[in-house]
């Protein structure tokens, strides 16, 4: 996906990128790719894949969610940005806080925020299990968001947490989405979460699958959850 394609794909989803937008973009990809250099921080360099498979992909979620009023938005697991820092560019009113458990990665998201000149994004370098322990955060976000970082039975005792009540919890899945789903019913329910549409499409280019999973959050979260670090990827409630 070329930048033109980028764009024009974007516009007729009913998002169009300024020239000040583009170019942030184009900051992010260069960044992005010198601190690769240094740190693993994407398998994926070449341009067109970048713009398509971490860009584009990561603002298919607002396909389906209106990501554009003043809303407080938390990424767990976001890596090297995705999908909140794709969002935060295309809605700059959003207030965004991002957790990640390595220092590095908060490291290099710490100087994109500035060279992007993003504001009201919050980093912490923190597990998503003791971050939605603080009183500070739980149940505290209209929504949550995470990108490929775990399976859904996982994902919900991660980030059900931190969504407050009719909060919704986004997460952005491929193929294997329909049989997650499955085997998070149980996880789902204890968290206070409640499936309320699953969105499907393919990539474009590429022709692969994607799953936009929306859980709204319908009763409170039992205050033992999340469990210890470590416990909900050793131990999932299925």
């Amino acid at each position: 996906m070329n930048i033109e394609q980028f764009s024009n794909r974007l516009g007729e989803n009913g998002i169009a990128l300024s020239p000040d937008q583009l170019q942030q973009f184009e900051t992010y990809y260069q960044m992005l790719v010198e601190w690769n250099k240094k740190m693993n921080l994407t398998a994926i360099t070449d341009k067109e894949e970048v713009y398509l498979k971490h860009f584009y992909d990561s603002m298919t979620a607002a396909f389906y969610f209106d990501f554009t009023k003043s809303m407080t938005l938390c990424d767990v697991g976001a890596g090297a940005g995705f999908p909140s820092i794709p969002l935060k560019i295309i809605s700059p009113e959003i207030h965004i806080t991002i957790v990640d458990a390595l220092k590095k990665r908060t490291r290099f998201l710490q100087e994109l925020v500035q060279a992007l000149q993003l504001k009201n994004v919050t980093l912490y370098h923190d597990r998503a299990e003791t971050f939605a322990k603080r009183q500070q955060h739980r149940e505290k976000y209209d929504v949550v968001t995470a990108r490929a970082v775990a399976r859904m039975s996982v994902l919900s005792e991660l980030c059900l947490p931190l969504v407050k009540n009719s909060g919704y919890f986004v997460a952005m899945k491929a193929s294997s989405a329909k049989e997650e789903l499955t085997t998070a019913k149980k996880a789902i329910k204890t968290m206070g979460g409640k499936l309320e549409k699953v969105h499907s499409f393919t990539l474009p280019y590429e022709e692969s699958e994607r799953n936009i999973i929306m859980i709204r959050k319908v009763k409170r979260t039992p205050k033992k959850y999340p469990r210890k670090p470590g416990t909900p990827n050793k131990s999932p409630i299925e």
